[in-house]
Parts: C-alpha cells; sequence; structure tokens
C-alpha cells in the first residue's frame, strides 16, 4: 500500500521519520510528568570532547584565533565612565572551512551520518549552516541536499539567503528554495522519509556538541594569552545552539565563572512566518524572532528533545537593533580592517556598549565571527530594506522600529545594550511547559528539571506555579 503522502499524512508521520532520520529514540530520556533526561542525552548520545576535537581537526575545523580589537577598544573608551571600558576581543571562526562557527555544529553531525552508513544529509536552515553542512558533506564524500525557506509569495528573495544559497551549491549541495509558511516543514520531512538520508539538525545532541569545543577552545586559549579566563562571553543568540554548546565548553574547560550573555537583534513586531513580512527584517537570523521563541519552548524544533536549551546557561540578554549592528559591521572593517558578515557582528555591538560598563581590565569576548559575501554586505541589505518600504535614517536607534525604518546611530554613543527581562523569559519558558503538559501532575523530579533548565532554583518554579495556580 502507498503511504499518505499528503500535509496530514506526513505531518502524522513525523515521529517515525525523525526517529529514522536521526538514529535516536527520544523516548528513552523521557519521564512521565515535564521532566527529561538532558544530560543523560547529551552523554549518551553525543561524543566526548576529545573524538570531536579530533575529528573536527581532520576536516580543518576548531583552532580560529582570538584577536584582540585595540581600536574598537579604544573607542568605546572615549565614551564610557572613568577607568571603564573592558578590552574587547573577538574570536575568528570566520576562518573555519564554510566561513562560521557552524562548521563545528555540522562536522559531528555528518561525521555521525557517514560513519553510521548513511548516503546523505539534509537540513532545513536558510543560514549559514547549510553551507557548514555542505562543505563537510563534500568532505565526507555524502550527498547534501538544503532546504531553505527563501522567497516571499511575490518571488522575491532576501538577499542572505540567496547568496548562502550561491555558497551551499559551490559546495556541491542540491538546493531547495521555498516560500515562507508551513511547506518547509512538510518537505523536509518528505525528503527525509524519501530518501533515508540523515537529518542534520542543528537541535540534535551532534550538532550542541559540537560547539562545545568552541567554548573549550576559548578558555584555553586565553589561559595562554592572559594567563585568565574571559569576564564576559557575548554570544548572538537565535535558536539557542550557538550559546548553550559554548557555555558548555566553557564548563568542560572549567571556566565556571564567565558570565554569558545572549544578544539578539530586535526584530519586535515582525512575525517570521509572515508573507508580507518575511522581507520588511533585513536580518535572517540572531534575531528576537527565533531568540525569545525558541527560548520559552526550545521544543518547537525539527527533533522530539532540543539539545539546544539557552536558558540553562544564560546570565543575562540584551537586544541591540538594526542599525546599531550594521555601524559595527562597518567600525570592525574600517577601524580593525576585519570585513565580516552580520551575524557575528550582533554580539560585537551588544559588547561596544557592554564594555563601557566594565573596568578597563576586564576582558570581553565576542565568540564568534562569520564569512561575509554579496548579499550580506551593508549596502545590499539596506537596498532591499529601501525597496521594501523601510526608511533609511541616522539619529537615535532608540527610534528604530523594525519593519518601518532602520536609524544608524548618529555616532557610537548612541550603541546601546538593551537588557531583557530574564525572569520573565523563564516564567514564559515555564508556562509553555504546563501548557504542554496539562494533564500531567507536578512532581519533585519536574521542579528540579524546570530550575536546572532556567538557571533559578525551585523556589523560583513554585513561584511561578502559584501564579499560575498550578498545583505541586
Amino acid at each position: 500500500m502507498s503511504k499518505d503522502m499528503s500535509y496530514s499524512g506526513v505531518m502524522g508521520r513525523k515521529n517515525e521519520i525523525m526517529k529514522q532520520a536521526v538514529g535516536i529514540d527520544y523516548g528513552n530520556f523521557e519521564s512521565e510528568g515535564i521532566a527529561f533526561g538532558y544530560d543523560e542525552m547529551m552523554h549518551k548520545t553525543g561524543y566526548s570532547l576529545q573524538e570531536i576535537q579530533k575529528t573536527q581537526k581532520e576536516t580543518g575545523i576548531g583552532n580560529t584565533p582570538i584577536l584582540e580589537l585595540k581600536n574598537i577598544t579604544e573607542l568605546a573608551r572615549k565614551f564610557a565612565p572613568k577607568g571603564k571600558g573592558a578590552r574587547i576581543f573577538i574570536k575568528d571562526e570566520a576562518s573555519n572551512p564554510s566561513g562560521s562557527y557552524k562548521a563545528r555544529r555540522a562536522a559531528t553531525s555528518v561525521y555521525h551520518a557517514k560513519k553510521n552508513g548513511y548516503k546523505g544529509v539534509i537540513a532545513a536552515t536558510s543560514g549559514n549552516y547549510g553551507a557548514a553542512v555542505a562543505s563537510q558533506a563534500a568532505m565526507l564524500g555524502l550527498k547534501c541536499i538544503i532546504i531553505q525557506e527563501c522567497y516571499d509569495s511575490r518571488g522575491v528573495g532576501q538577499p542572505e539567503i540567496v547568496e548562502k544559497a550561491r555558497k551551499c551549491e559551490a559546495y556541491g549541495a542540491e538546493v531547495l528554495q521555498l516560500t515562507v509558511g508551513p511547506e518547509l516543514f512538510y518537505t523536509f520531512l518528505k525528503l527525509l522519509e524519501e530518501t533515508g538520508y540523515f537529518n542534520a539538525s542543528l537541535y540534535t545532541p551532534f550538532g550542541i556538541a559540537g560547539v562545545e569545543t568552541l567554548g573549550y577552545e576559548l578558555a584555553m586559549q586565553f589561559r595562554e594569552l592572559e594567563g585568565r579566563d574571559p569576564d564576559v562571553v557575548v554570544a548572538t543568540n537565535a535558536g539557542g545552539g550557538n550559546l548553550t554548546g559554548t557555555a558548555r565548553g566553557l564548563i568542560k574547560a572549567g571556566a565556571e565563572n564567565v558570565e554569558m550573555i545572549g544578544a539578539s537583534v530586535n526584530l519586535k513586531g515582525l512575525h517570521m512566518a509572515s508573507d508580507t513580512q518575511f522581507n520588511k527584517k533585513s536580518f535572517t537570523t540572531g534575531h528576537t524572532g527565533f531568540g525569545i521563541p525558541f527560548a520559552t519552548w526550545p521544543d518547537r524544533s525539527d527533533v522530539p528533545r532540543s539539545a539546544a536549551r539557552p536558558l540553562r546557561y544564560m546570565d543575562r540578554y540584551v537586544t541591540v537593533n538594526q542599525g546599531e549592528v550594521f555601524y559595527m559591521t562597518e567600525a570592525l572593517a574600517q577601524l580593525e580592517g576585519l570585513e565580516r558578515g552580520p551575524a557575528g557582528n550582533t554580539s560585537l555591538a551588544a559588547a561596544f556598549s557592554l564594555a563601557q560598563e566594565l573596568d578597563e581590565d576586564k576582558i570581553i569576548v565576542v565568540q564568534e565571527t562569520e564569512y561575509t559575501g554579496a548579499g550580506k554586505h551593508i549596502q545590499p541589505q539596506l537596498s532591499f530594506a529601501k525597496e521594501n518600504g523601510v526608511k533609511i535614517e541616522v539619529g537615535n536607534p532608540t527610534d528604530e522600529i523594525p519593519g518601518e525604518n532602520i536609524i544608524l546611530p548618529k555616532d557610537p554613543s548612541y550603541i546601546k545594550a538593551r537588557d531583557l527581562d530574564l525572569n520573565k523569559i523563564k516564567k514564559s519558558y515555564i508556562k509553555n511547559c504546563i501548557s504542554n503538559n496539562e494533564s500531567v501532575e507536578v512532581k519533585e523530579i519536574d521542579l528540579e528539571f524546570l530550575a536546572n533548565d532556567t538557571k533559578s532554583s525551585v523556589e523560583f518554579v513554585k513561584s511561578v506555579l502559584d501564579e499560575l495556580n498550578v498545583k505541586y
């Protein structure tokens, strides 16, 4: 009998398809309640840090340089109170084979696929991850399909996504470009079932464990360079894997006192799945349209349980505006001679502001950079924004309204990292856990899990449950 290939038919088989395509039985880590064995899942399905370092080295990944941004630090100190202005460093992940830290994330997944006899890999991504998977697949001799959400219903594609499609194709991948909407996940599942390829998801333990080498490496490099760990690490935050993997690597290096700050571009008010708003944004990753939903419900991803759980590791969460990131992208190029793409410069814009809060002897690190290319440059992005009715202005970025205008700062003093209420985000996550498990009685194991998953305490979790009138 032929399988039902309708939307409802394929979606109805998603757990079965995923299990076959990832090779993980997530049921082994489930409890009867809200909790699941996160640490057990990461331990039993991943590889050791040493194994990952070895396999990444074989494909030219890792040992990326640490660069001190002396000129940008000096600029920050001009606007900082006396004695303030931490030294700003970046870890230059653009030197990885595919041009971003995502090479680390892809390497472990593609290696695992090869080891387990899969003939190819599939990834659903409009970002740098597609190029990373395609690059690693080419090195290991596997077929590769990348599925992108690229166009609105007019057939207009974002310059940055189109640029990344070109990069994927250059590595020999087949790229399927879709319009925004629910067809992405359906097409993804359908292809996984038809091809029998491996699901190189961003959110498996393989993908997150691959980023742990970044955090570990960062700590070891600073001990060699400066004789100590950095004080603050800033990670651009979207789906949470970047921050999660980096933080886990720092912890494995014993750098447990490093403050971990997430940074996202403020796209409040824009809906990522809206056809009319899809081309109103100038950033395809590292923004609040992913950062907030994935923080408040990580398991919305393409696997039953996401290994990217940023609230477990985040000490602070800040946003910057689009105009500020464009400004810092140009500052990095003109002051430091480093031309890099917008995603890493999101955390750089935040670090520029945050450095002004810290003493001069402190160290703040932007933990990744990314390659740049035709569609990622400032001019095509701003030109595209104009074509889509977005005004380009110079002034105070605080007045920026996503989808309506992009305000480039009048001068560097206008660049400000704005704190999000992390407790509010944690409360939203706990609320989502309850609403997605309405028939479940909250037990002690669930309280402890929620405390760990929000880097809080059982008392905090209980206070949230009291507000929700949930018994425990």
